[in-house]
C-alpha cells in the first residue's frame, strides 16, 4: 500500500517542480518507524532532485532512517557530508552507535569529543544516549567522566539524566554512588523512585529496596506496575514470602492485580518462596497471559521438579495459539530432566526442531543435560553435534555427561578438543574433567589437570576441586596422601571435602583417618545428619556396632529428622515416586515380588538390599544379564525400570 501511494503521488505531482517539505518529512517518519528502507531511499532521491537537501530537519530524519535501518556506511557518509550539524544531528549519530553491534562504547564517546571540538553544546538527550551506551558495555569509568560533564553543563537536577546515571551505577554495582545521587536529586518523580528500587533489587538488596518503597509511599506516591514488579522481585530474592503476600494485598487494593507484568512478578515471587499453589492460583486468575507469564509458571514447576505439569502447561500454551520461546523450552527440558522423563524430553525436542528453536544455545545445552540425566548418552552427543558454535556451557555439559556415565577417557578427549578450538575453560569445566578422572581412577591425569588450573589458566581451585582430588586419591587407595592434601589445603576444608575423604576411608576400612576427619566435620556442621551417617557407615563397615549405636544416638540428639532418600520408576509413561520404607503405593510390593519370582541366581539377576524396607523402591538392582524368562512374562513387560539415584 505504501508503494502504491508513492506511485500515486508521483503521478499526481508530475507537473510540479518541487515536493512538499512537509510531505517528505511525514514520509520519512513513516519509513523510519516501519522499516521501509527502500522507500526511504527513494524519498532521499526526491529530496536531492528537488533541491531540498539543504533542509536541516530533512537531513536529520534521513540520518535517523539510515542508522535505524542498519545502513551505517551510508549513514556515516551522509553525516560527514552535512555542511551544518546541529545538536540533533550529533544526538542521532551518538544514539545510532547503539544499533551497530560492531561499534563499542568508545565510538559514541569519540563522537562526543568531536561534537565538543565543533563547539556544539550538548543537551540532556546527548547525555542520556551516552550513558545508555555506557550501561550496555558496563563502562562505569566513562560514566563517571560523563557525570562530571553533566555537572558542568548544569544537568545535575534533570530527572531523565539522573535516572539513567543511577541506573548505570546500579547495574555496575556502585550502589552507594547511586544512592548519593538519588538523595541529592530534588524533587523526585516516580521514574526516579522506580530506578532506585530497581538498583537495590539488581544488587540483591531486598530490604533496602523495601525501605525506598516506604519512603515513596510517605512522599505521597502510590507506585506503578514497574514499582511493584521490582518489589516482588526483591521479596523473591531475600525469601520474604509473608512480606510478598502483604504487597500482594496492596496490589489488589490499588487494582494492579490485572496487569500482566505485575501478575507475572507475583507468580515469580511465590515460586521463589516455594509456594507453587498460590503461584498457580495467580496464573489461573489471569484474564490475559503472554509468553512471559506462561514461561514464569513453567519455570516454577521446573524449580519444583514437576516435569509432567510443565509439559501440560506447554500443551495448554500451544492450544492457546501462543508460541513458546527458547526460555520456555529450556525450562521444560530442565524440569523433565529432574524426573528422567525421557518420553517428554523427546516430544519437546521434536517441537523445538519443528519450530526452528534447536539452534538456540540455551536449548541445545538443556538437551545435552536432559538426555544425560535420562541415561541417553547418544542423545546428548547428538544434541552436542547439532550445535554449530558451542560455548563454554556446551563443552562443560558434554564433558559432565561423559564423566557421569563412567567414560572418563572420552570426557578428557572432549576437554582437549575444547582447548584446541580456543575455548578458555573455567572452574566448572575443570570440575567436570576432574570428576571424570575421579570416577575413572585416573590419578596422574587428575593431578595434571588440577595443576593446569593454576599454572596454565590462572584459576584458583575451590573446595569442590579439592573434593574431587581427595576423592580421586581415596578411590585409588592413597589415603595418607589424600590426608596430607586435606591438612595442607590453602583454604579451610568444607563439608564436601571432608565427606569425600570419610567415604574413601570407609571404602578401604581405615577408621583411624575417618575419625580424624569426622571430628572436623562434626565441628563444621554439628546439625547435619549426613555427617553422622557417613561416620556410622564407616564403623559399620568394620563391624564396630557399639560405635555405630553411639554415633546414631548423637545424630538423634543433635539433628532434625533425616530426609529420606527418594527413588522413582516410570510405568506406562507415568512416574511413580517412593521414599525409604514407603509401602503406600499399591504396586510397590507387587513389583518386588515379581522380580524375586521371575529371577533366579542362576540367571544372573542379583538383588542387593541397600536400605531398610526392601519393598520401598530404594533397592538397587544389578542386572548382569536379563534372564530369558523375563522377556516372555506379559506382567513384567508392563514395567519400564529406569536407573535412579538418591
Amino acid at each position: 500500500r505504501f508503494q502504491a501511494s508513492m506511485e500515486n503521488f508521483e503521478t499526481t505531482h508530475v507537473e510540479e517542480s518541487k515536493l512538499s517539505v512537509t510531505f517528505c518529512s511525514n514520509v520519512l517518519k513513516v519509513c523510519t518507524k516501519n522499516g521501509f528502507f527502500l522507500e526511504g531511499k527513494q524519498v532521499h532521491s526526491y529530496i536531492i532532485k528537488s533541491g531540498f537537501d539543504y533542509q536541516q530537519s530533512l537531513l536529520n530524519q534521513l540520518l535517523n532512517l539510515y542508522l535505524k535501518c542498519r545502513d551505517f556506511e551510508d549513514g556515516v557518509n551522509l553525516f560527514d557530508e552535512m555542511s551544518i550539524r546541529n545538536v540533533v544531528s550529533w544526538n542521532i549519530m551518538i544514539s545510532g552507535c547503539g544499533y551497530n553491534m560492531a561499534f563499542d562504547g568508545n565510538q559514541s564517546l569519540l563522537l562526543f569529543k568531536r561534537m565538543l571540538f565543533d563547539k556544539v553544546e550538548p543537551n540532556y538527550i546527548t547525555f542520556v544516549s551516552l550513558l545508555s551506551s555506557c550501561i550496555e558495555f558496563y563502562d562505569v569509568g566513562s560514566g563517571k567522566q560523563l557525570h562530571c560533564f553533566i555537572t558542568k553543563y548544569s544537568f545535575s537536577n534533570n530527572h531523565v539524566v539522573c535516572s539513567v546515571l543511577i541506573d548505570l551505577y546500579g547495574k555496575c554495582g556502585l550502589v552507594e554512588e547511586a544512592r548519593r545521587l538519588f538523595d541529592r536529586t530534588l524533587p523526585k518523580d516516580l521514574v526516579l523512585w522506580n530506578v532506585m528500587v530497581s538498583c537495590y533489587t539488581l544488587n540483591s538488596l531486598g530490604e533496602e529496596a523495601l525501605g525506598v518503597f516506604e519512603l515513596l509511599r510517605s512522599d505521597g506516591l502510590k507506585g506503578d506496575d514497574f514499582t511493584f514488579s521490582s518489589l516482588l522481585c526483591s521479596c523473591g530474592i531475600i525469601g520474604f514470602g509473608d512480606l510478598g503476600k502483604q504487597i500482594h494485598g496492596l496490589i489488589i487494593r490499588l487494582s494492579f492485580d490485572m496487569d500482566i507484568l505485575v501478575s507475572s512478578a507475583l507468580i515469580d515471587m511465590y515460586v521463589k518462596n516455594d509456594n507453587i499453589l498460590d503461584a498457580r492460583k495467580i496464573f489461573d486468575g489471569m484474564t490475559t497471559r503472554n509468553v512471559v507469564s506462561w514461561t514464569t509458571m513453567v519455570v516454577g514447576y521446573g524449580r519444583q521438579g514437576d516435569g509432567k505439569e510443565a509439559m501440560q502447561l506447554l500443551k495448554d500454551m500451544l492450544r492457546g495459539y501462543l508460541s513458546p520461546d527458547e526460555l520456555t523450552i529450556a525450562s521444560i527440558l530442565s524440569s523433565c530432566a529432574n524426573i528422567a522423563a525421557i518420553n517428554e524430553i523427546g516430544q519437546v525436542h521434536s517441537h523445538a526442531t519443528k519450530k526452528g528453536l534447536e539452534s538456540f544455545l540455551s536449548i541445545g545445552n538443556a538437551l545435552i543435560n536432559a538426555y544425560s540425566k535420562c541415561g541417553s548418552l547418544a542423545g546428548a552427543f547428538q544434541s552436542f553435534n547439532s550445535i554449530c558454535k558451542p560455548n563454554l556451557i556446551t563443552w562443560t555439559s558434554i564433558i559432565g555427561a561423559y564423566a557421569f556415565h563412567g567414560l572418563p577417557r572420552r570426557a578428557i578427549e572432549i576437554f582437549e578438543e575444547m582447548l584446541s578450538k580456543g575455548a578458555e575453560p573455567d572452574r566448572l569445566a575443570f570440575l567436570g574433567v576432574l570428576s571424570a578422572c575421579s570416577h575413572g581412577g585416573l590419578v596422574s591425569e587428575g593431578f595434571y589437570y588440577f595443576g593446569s588450573m593454576t599454572n596454565d589458566h590462572q584459576l584458583v581451585p575451590g573446595l569442590e576441586h579439592y573434593a574431587c582430588l581427595i576423592d580421586l586419591l581415596g578411590r585409588a587407595g592413597h589415603l595418607d596422601r589424600a590426608y596430607d592434601i586435606l591438612e595442607n589445603m590453602p583454604i579451610e576444608p568444607g563439608a564436601n571435602v571432608l565427606g569425600a575423604f570419610i567415604g574413601a576411608c570407609k571404602a578401604h576400612g581405615n577408621v583411624r583417618l575417618a575419625i580424624l576427619a569426622a571430628e572436623k566435620l562434626f565441628k563444621l556442621e554439628p546439625e547435619d545428619s549426613m555427617s553422622y551417617t557417613l561416620m556410622s557407615n564407616s564403623y559399620a563397615f568394620v563391624g564396630r556396632w557399639i560405635d555405630v549405636a553411639r554415633v546414631r544416638k548423637l545424630m538423634r540428639d543433635r539433628c532434625d529428622h533425616k530426609v529420606p532418600g527418594c527413588s522413582w520408576i516410570e510405568i506406562g509413561a507415568k512416574v511413580h515416586t517412593f521414599v525409604s520404607s514407603d509401602k503406600s503405593h499399591p504396586q510397590a510390593t507387587e513389583l518386588y515380588n515379581m522380580l524375586e519370582l521371575f529371577a533366579s541366581p542362576g540367571e544372573g539377576l542379583s538383588i542387593q538390599r541397600r536400605v531398610s524396607g526392601l519393598d520401598s523402591g530404594n533397592i538397587v538392582y544389578y542386572l548382569n544379564e536379563f534372564p530369558s524368562s523375563l522377556y516372555h512374562q506379559q506382567h513384567f513387560q508392563r514395567y519400564h525400570i529406569i536407573y535412579t539415584r538418591k
